[in-house]
C-alpha cells in the first residue's frame, strides 16, 4: 500500500517536471543568450580576424555602454546583453583598431537582432542572435608622449558640391598632415545622412583614422524618441558615446543632444545633456583613468549649454587636468568654466568652442576657387584646429584657416585712408581668432615707437560688417548671403596712435594667442594733413 501511494506521489511531479521542461530549456537559453562574451586580441596579421595563434590580451576594458569590464588572462570578457546594445573595446594607449576603407575606427558590435526601426535613412540591420563570442582586434601602434590631433567643428554639407567644397578648401592642404587622428565634433552633414559616406570617402584622404561625435543635424530626424534618433550614425560610426586613450591621454566622445522626438507638423526638437545611463558610464570609465592623466572631453554642444553639466562637472572637476571641445555655435571662443557656472574644481576649465569647417554654413560669395568665402558669424575665417598634446600640461591649440597659411592669425581693421588730426578719433579692431580674455593686443607705427595696448570688447567685428552690406540679399544661386554678424569673443579695439608722420606708413600690430605665442600682422594706412 504504502508503494502505491509513493508511486502515486511521484508521478504527477514527473509529468509536471515533463510539461515544464521546454519552458524552462527557453529561459535557461534566453539566460545564456543574455550575456555577451568574447575576447580582445592581439591581431598578428591585422586583418581584423581572430586566427589561431593570436593570443588574447590581458586587461583591456570592454563596455557595453552601461558597464565596463576588464578582460582576464586569456583576453576573455563577458557583459550583459540587451537588444539595442553596442559592445566596444576601450583602446588602450600603444594600440591601435582596425580602420575600414574610409579611415573609421572597428572597435564596436552592435546587437539588434530585428535591426533599427524603419526610418528614411537606413540604420543597423537585423544582426541575428547574439554571436557566441564577439571579438575585438587590435595592433600594437607605438604613440609618443606629444603628439597632434586634428579638430573638424561642423563640416555639414547640405548637397555633394557642399562635399568637394570640404575636399578642395581643408582636405587638400592636410594630406601632409602629421596628425596622428582627427575627429569631427558634430553636424558631419547638414540632415541629409545620405551624404555621409562620400564625405567619410572625402575625409579618408588625409590617411589618418577618423573619429566622430553625434550633433544634432546627424540624427534620424524622423525618430520617435532620442532612444531611436542614433540609429544611421550608429551603423556607420558605432556607439554613440565610448572612450580611448592615446599616448598619455584619455579622449571621451560624448552624446550631448537629446532628441526630443517628431513633432507631428513634420518637425522636432532638441535639447543639450546627458541622461544617467551616459553619466553613469563616464564615472564607470574615469574609475579606470589614473588621476593625473589629462581628460579631453569631445562634444557637440557646448558645455554651458548642457542642461546637467553641474552632474559632469562633478565628475572631473578634482582632477588636475581636463580639458573639452566642441563645436555647434558656428564662431570660436575659449570659455574658462568657473565657479559663476557650478564648476567647484581648483582652477578654472578650459573648454574650446571650435572653429567650423563650414564656417557660416557655406555661405557668402565665391572666392577665385569657387567657394564661398563663409565668413564665421564672430569674424573669424572658416578652418580646423590642430592640437598638441603631452603628459601633465594643458594643451597647445593651434587655429587653421582654411586655405591660408599658417601664420594667417589676425584680422586687422582700419580705414585706408586717415586725417593726421583725426588719429585720437579713428578706431582700429584687431581679431585675434585664438584669442581669448588672457591674450595681449597692441599696436605702434613703427618699429623703434612703444607699443599701445588695444581694449578686449565683445561686439561685432565691423570688418565683417561691411562685408554683410555690401553682399546681396539674394547672390547667384549657389551662393547664400554670408551669415548676420553676431558679438566676437575675440575682437580688439582702440584709437590709432599719434606720433606718425604724413605719408603712406604701416600700422605694425602684434598679439598673443591662447597658448600665449606672439603672433604678427600688418596694416597700411595712408595719413594725410
Amino acid at each position: 500500500m504504502s508503494r502505491v501511494l509513493v508511486i502515486v506521489s511521484i508521478q504527477p511531479l514527473v509529468l509536471l517536471c515533463l510539461f515544464l521542461m521546454p519552458a524552462l530549456m527557453a529561459i535557461s537559453t534566453l539566460k545564456a543568450e543574455s550575456i555577451a562574451k568574447g575576447v580582445v586580441f592581439h591581431d598578428l596579421n591585422r586583418n581584423g580576424v581572430r586566427d589561431a595563434m593570436e593570443p588574447g590580451l590581458e586587461g583591456v576594458r570592454v563596455s557595453n555602454q552601461q558597464t565596463i569590464t576588464s578582460t582576464d588572462a586569456q583576453g576573455m570578457w563577458s557583459l550583459p546583453a540587451e537588444e539595442g546594445m553596442t559592445f566596444f573595446v576601450l583602446k588602450p594607449a600603444h594600440w591601435q583598431t582596425p580602420v575600414n576603407e574610409h579611415q573609421l575606427p572597428q572597435f564596436y558590435y552592435t546587437y539588434k537582432p530585428q535591426g533599427s526601426p524603419a526610418s528614411e535613412f537606413p540604420g543597423v540591420a537585423a544582426t541575428g542572435p547574439l554571436p557566441s563570442s564577439i571579438d575585438f582586434a587590435l595592433h600594437p601602434s607605438p604613440e609618443p608622449d606629444r603628439f597632434e590631433a586634428v579638430f573638424f567643428g561642423d563640416p555639414q554639407p547640405r548637397d555633394m558640391q557642399e562635399v568637394q567644397y570640404i575636399g578642395h578648401d581643408v582636405v587638400e592642404e592636410l594630406l601632409t598632415t602629421t596628425a596622428r587622428f582627427g575627429v569631427t565634433l558634430g553636424d558631419i552633414v547638414f540632415d541629409d545622412l545620405g551624404i555621409l559616406e562620400p564625405l567619410n570617402a572625402t575625409i579618408a584622404l588625409i590617411g589618418i583614422p577618423w573619429f566622430n561625435v553625434i550633433g544634432n543635424h546627424d540624427m534620424n530626424l524622423d525618430a520617435a524618441s532620442d532612444r531611436d534618433s542614433d540609429e544611421t550614425f550608429t551603423r556607420i560610426y558605432g556607439p554613440n558615446y565610448y572612450a580611448f586613450d592615446y599616448g598619455p591621454v584619455h579622449f571621451i566622445a560624448l552624446d550631448n543632444v537629446i532628441w526630443g522626438g517628431k513633432a507631428p507638423q513634420g518637425t522636432g526638437s532638441y535639447t543639450g545633456g546627458l541622461d544617467q545611463q551616459q553619466l553613469d558610464f563616464i564615472r564607470q570609465d574615469l574609475d579606470g583613468v589614473p588621476q593625473d592623466r589629462l581628460v579631453v572631453l569631445m562634444m557637440h554642444i557646448p558645455l554651458t549649454g548642457i542642461a546637467n553639466r553641474e552632474d559632469l562637472y562633478r565628475l572631473i572637476e578634482q582632477r588636475p587636468y581636463t580639458f573639452s571641445i566642441s563645436g555647434h555655435t558656428h564662431w570660436q571662443a575659449h570659455e574658462k568654466i568657473t565657479r559663476e557656472d557650478g564648476w567647484l574644481g581648483a582652477k578654472p576649465h578650459h573648454h574650446l568652442i571650435n572653429v567650423t569647417v563650414s564656417g557660416s554654413w557655406w555661405s557668402g560669395l565665391p572666392d577665385p576657387r569657387g567657394i564661398p568665402h563663409t565668413t564665421m558669424q564672430d569674424g573669424a575665417p572658416n578652418g580646423y584646429t590642430l592640437i598638441r598634446f603631452g603628459a601633465h600640461q594643458p594643451p597647445e591649440i593651434h587655429f587653421k584657416a582654411a586655405g591660408y597659411p599658417d601664420s594667417f592669425q589676425m584680422s586687422v581693421f582700419a580705414p585706408d585712408t586717415v586725417a593726421a588730426e583725426q588719429l585720437e578719433q579713428t578706431m582700429v579692431y584687431v581679431n585675434v581668432f585664438n584669442g581669448w580674455e588672457d591674450s595681449i593686443v597692441q599696436v605702434r607705427w613703427s618699429e623703434s615707437a612703444p607699443w599701445n595696448d588695444l581694449s578686449r570688447s565683445e561686439e561685432p567685428d565691423p570688418a565683417l560688417v561691411a562685408l554683410y552690406e555690401t553682399e546681396s540679399e539674394s547672390p547667384p544661386a549657389p551662393y547664400r548671403r554670408v551669415s548676420a554678424p553676431k558679438d566676437s569673443k575675440h575682437l580688439w579695439k582702440g584709437n590709432l596712435p599719434l606720433g606718425v608722420d604724413p605719408g603712406i606708413q604701416v600700422l605694425h600690430v602684434r598679439a598673443t594667442d591662447v597658448n600665449g605665442q606672439w603672433h604678427r600682422a600688418e596694416r597700411i594706412v595712408r595719413i594725410v594733413q
